[in-house]
């Protein structure tokens, strides 16, 4: 909410002094004319009624873009070691991503892998069902047509 405040305060501070700026350099060019003496002091007053999203638009400015504030090398050691932890963490979130996406890869060609074998047990596991059951029809009825023209039952 701060950050906010502060950051209206300044525009409003801005506004005004382009406004006396502009009014200035008018009064200046046109000597005959009246001065604008009321321009400067409503600027204020009317900056702070403005809506946030209102006020730079308003006076015909454009936002600043944001700015890198880590670009500046700064000698105090706080800044340093801020800049130096927010770098870091920059790495090891692109290393922890590059790591995840890999291992999403490795368990995607795993899984594939696993089910490709286990495919291939399920048919491997109906031939051998189907070459047993074929076995023993094979014996069975080889055996039934040796019992009634073989040996004679006691």
């Amino acid at each position: 909410m701060t950050h906010i405040r502060k950051l209206l305060t300044g525009t409003a501070l801005a506004t005004a002094a382009i406004f006396a700026q502009g009014a200035f350099a008018q009064g200046a060019a046109q000597p005959g004319a009246e001065a604008p003496t009321a321009m400067p002091s409503a600027a204020p007053a009317m900056a702070p009624a403005m809506a946030p999203s209102q006020a730079p638009a308003a006076a015909g400015l454009s936002q600043p873009a944001p700015q890198d504030l880590s670009a500046a090398q700064s000698a105090d050691p706080l800044v340093q070691k801020r800049n130096a932890d927010a770098t870091a963490n920059a790495e090891y979130r692109s290393a922890k991503k590059s790591a995840k996406a890999e291992y999403n890869s490795t368990k995607k060609q795993a899984k594939s892998q696993y089910k490709s074998q286990v495919k291939d047990a399920k048919i491997n596991h109906k031939a051998d069902q189907q070459a047993n059951k074929s076995e023993m029809m094979d014996q069975m009825s080889g055996q039934s047509a040796q019992q009634p023209g073989g040996e004679a039952q006691q």
